[in-house]
């Protein structure tokens, strides 16, 4: 499975990186899930952290579902699921609010 995982991590970058709105995002892989998110300064000395922001959880060999990152830290699925593209395009018709730099 990891390996599947780490070929859609490619794909996923690869995929972010050609539109304006997630260009810069980073990717993990953590379990069966692809987490994304940038990596931001954040408090009075300005120290970098990753700030994830969406996850893609592998449900199928092809099939993922997508979940947001909540304020309190933690995850919370939406209904929207589909291929690696799909998952791409509802991030930035209605999600891109979630991915873009602060």
């Amino acid at each position: 499975m990891q390996t599947n995982m780490r070929l859609a991590e490619a794909k996923l970058k690869e995929l972010l990186e050609f539109h304006q709105a997630t260009t810069g995002m980073y990717v993990r892989v953590h379990g069966d899930h692809l987490i994304l998110g940038r990596r931001e300064t954040t408090g009075p000395d300005k120290q970098w952290e990753n700030n994830d922001r969406v996850r893609l959880t592998q449900l199928s060999a092809s099939a993922y579902g997508l979940s947001v990152k909540r304020h309190t830290g933690r995850w919370e699925r939406t209904p929207f699921t589909g291929t690696i593209e799909e998952m791409v395009d509802i991030i930035l018709g209605c999600m891109q609010h979630l991915v873009a730099p602060y």
